[in-house]
């Protein structure tokens, strides 16, 4: 493909996308794309870029120009009148997940980081340390890397990192998109049943983790989490190296303890420390800027794969206190009057109750008030209503914005038991924690203006633009600090 002059992007908005795009218009080409709507982060990203993008799908936007090649998102369904366009004319056409690898990464190591949960942390982790560390290497997150202040970047070093999603990889290829990034050295954090839209059951999403092991060269290295029951199964045979890293309850499976623990945790103002014990090398104490227990085992995860691609664990610890993290990660929005507003991506319970957790650690002073927008295909089903119910009552006080009622696509089946607000919060309110749900966004922000006061924290968790919530907090919460005027 070097004779590449111009490619179109179908769903350009998707982060991947988006940040593929990018880093090919960095490299001088022509980039078109098109999608239904954009919001931020990635819209402000893609016109940062100089990348324009035609609102809405329709075949002009690849006949007329007839790139040389188009790429064609996950989000991009068969019946796509674009799409269809540009495979009926004959043009070429790969999915994302091969135009990432063929493009950029067929020539570097690939360290592949997946998992249900702390992907873009530990992706992001990674990526920061080999560069802090002088690696210099290439990579591409499902966010906004803080340290570079963008999603990807080409590096001249021997590294690709990339976060590799199990979800299918286009209408056209329903393999999951982390099995064509052919990994050196995986990284799985965690196996949990998610994307209910594709994925019948748990078994189902272990058989797509367990053919991403069984792919593995013989020569690679999977670290795994070992705390996780679901992630020792998919590992159970791999036809190569194991490493394994926990927290300091870890169980010894099948015989085998972890090779890596962290031990001792604490939380303070600055952030988390722990004792690091690797087998056969003295304890060394880690600070990382990151909160609550399960950004601890992301951080271990990514020390672990850096000492496999040739970093000490001496200088990764070095530079782990100047991490920015990544937007939308337990991402502080601002503060007014003494509160504070969160902007975290938890969607799935797990998720939900560790950043919960984590922002307890972070603000113990004051109440922290949870706002959750059940978005996804995943929550707004009964799947997780009870989970939900448990990861949500360690909050104080809990907002839900309802579920809208509209059709939810399945291609395991039709939906017929949905996620209920007006159930989660009758379970909340019976066992003691504060709970409501509303309609509307600006419904939501009228209550919690209300309720809110000096040292509370609001962690509004959702994976979409939820109504730009955040900044209508603060201005509600501006707004309140405002004199009145006195009356006549």
């Amino acid at each position: 493909m070097n004779s590449l002059r111009h490619v179109h992007f179908i769903a350009i908005g998707g982060t991947g996308m988006g940040s593929l795009a990018g880093l090919l218009k960095a490299r001088g080409l022509e980039i078109t794309g098109s999608d239904r709507a954009l919001y931020p982060p990635m819209s402000t990203a893609l016109a940062g870029w100089g990348i324009d993008v035609v609102e809405g799908f329709h075949p002009d936007n690849v006949l007329r120009r007839r790139p040389d090649l188009v790429v064609i998102g996950n989000a991009v369904r068969g019946d796509n009148p674009e799409a269809l366009a540009a495979i009926e004319a004959g043009l070429p056409y790969a999915s994302f997940s091969d135009a990432l690898f063929d493009l950029a990464m067929a020539s570097k190591h690939s360290l592949t980081v997946t998992g249900t949960h702390g992907k873009t942390t530990t992706t992001s982790l990674c990526a920061y340390l080999l560069h802090a560390t002088g690696r210099d290497p290439s990579f591409l997150v499902g966010g906004i890397a803080r340290d570079f202040e963008s999603p990807f970047k080409e590096g001249a070093g021997e590294h690709f990192v990339v976060e590799g999603d199990e979800y299918d990889t286009a209408f056209f290829d329903k393999t999951p998109k982390f099995l064509h990034y052919h990994p050196r050295t995986l990284i799985i954090t965690s196996v949990e049943f998610d994307h209910a839209d594709i994925y019948q059951d748990l078994d189902a999403v272990k058989s797509a983790f367990g053919q991403l092991v069984r792919q593995m060269p013989e020569e690679g290295t999977i670290i795994a989490a070992w705390d996780h029951l679901h992630v020792r199964e998919v590992v159970e045979n791999a036809p190569c190296r194991v490493l394994r890293y926990g927290l300091d309850d870890s169980e010894t499976a099948n015989g085998q303890a972890a090779d890596f623990l962290a031990t001792r945790i604490e939380a303070d103002a600055r952030g988390t420390s722990f004792v690091l014990k690797a087998q056969g090398q003295p304890d060394r104490l880690v600070r990382s800027p990151l909160f609550g227990h399960f950004n601890v085992e992301n951080v271990l995860a990514a020390m672990v794969a850096l000492q496999v691609l040739g970093v000490e664990l001496e200088e990764s610890i070095k530079v782990m206190s100047a991490f920015k993290g990544v937007k939308r990660r337990q991402e502080v929005r601002g503060s007014v009057r003494g509160i504070t507003v969160i902007d975290d991506f938890a969607h799935h319970p797990t998720a939900v109750g560790g950043s919960i957790e984590a922002l307890r650690a972070r603000y113990p002073q004051g109440r922290l008030l949870a706002v959750f927008e059940p978005r996804t295909n995943t929550s707004r089903r009964k799947i997780f209503q009870r989970e939900y119910a448990e990861a949500l009552r360690a909050a104080d006080i809990v907002v839900v914005l309802e579920v809208p009622d509209e059709p939810i696509y399945s291609a395991t089946g039709e939906v017929t038991e949905l996620f209920s607000a007006d159930e989660l919060v009758s379970t909340l309110v019976e066992s003691d924690c504060a709970a409501d749900s509303f309609s509307s966004v600006d419904a939501i922000v009228s209550y919690i203006g209300e309720i809110a006061r000096p040292d509370d924290t609001v962690l509004v968790m959702s994976n979409g633009a939820f109504g730009n919530i955040w900044e209508k907090l603060l201005s509600a919460f501006a707004s309140e600090a405002k004199p009145r005027p006195e009356s006549r």
